[in-house]
């Protein structure tokens, strides 16, 4: 059976690579993309717009029902949306949180409630925050350094709740 998947945040540099990758697997029956485009770029995934495989929705996981919305048919879920940079999450923590947090959350709870089977986070070694220990390890981590890190490491801790409720 082929399964449908979900790429929160696409049109990134890591996801429009994963749309390439997953394209072109044979176990894949579609690949649907979620982005607002607030950080990447539609010119990234442009080229798949005729794919038979390929759907793009241009919303915001901060919006619940976008995220319901997005996750009709899908199976499995790689989610790469997120507010970036330090510095930026500094200047504006309501709006890092909002999106790393909160919008996590919408994506967590839409996939159980459509009965995705798997959900992958992209993580962040921000969250190891001031731990001086190498190599990094996920049970050790330091204080983090900024509202970026502290967003992806609530996150985290989201995803981990979500995979024993």
């Amino acid at each position: 059976m082929k399964y449908n998947l979900l790429i929160t945040g696409g049109a990134g540099f890591i996801g429009s690579n994963l749309v390439e990758r997953f394209l072109d697997d044979n176990r894949i029956g579609l690949v649907r993309v979620l982005d607002d485009l607030s950080n990447g770029l539609y010119e990234n995934i442009a080229e798949f717009e005729f794919h038979p495989k390929f759907e793009f929705i241009k919303g915001d996981i901060c919006d619940y029902d976008t995220c319901v919305k997005a996750m009709k048919g899908i199976h499995k879920v790689t989610h790469q949306a997120a507010l970036g940079s330090v510095p930026r999450s500094i200047q504006n923590p309501m709006r890092t949180n909002e999106v790393n947090v909160g919008g996590t959350v919408n994506v967590l709870h839409a996939a159980k409630e459509a009965g995705a089977d798997r959900v992958v986070l992209a993580f962040s070694s921000s969250t190891y925050g001031d731990s001086p220990a190498l190599p990094k390890v996920e049970d050790k981590i330091g204080n983090p350094l900024s509202p970026y890190a502290v967003s992806k490491l609530a996150a985290e801790h989201y995803a981990q709740v979500f995979c024993r409720t």
